[in-house]
């Protein structure tokens, strides 16, 4: 597992002030979601190969 530091950039990218747990949630969600989606795409291009 990567270490806060690692993730820092992150971090600081999906941190927001409005929220109080320091993170729009639904923004975070919404970007796990995207790369899982682009993750199932390759993946799906690699096995027909």
């Amino acid at each position: 597992m990567k270490q806060k530091d690692d993730l820092q950039e992150i971090i600081e990218n999906i941190a927001s002030a409005d929220s109080p747990v320091g993170m729009d949630a639904v923004y975070v969600h919404a970007l796990i979601i995207d790369k899982l989606t682009e993750i199932e795409k390759r993946l799906d291009t690699l096995e027909q190969k």
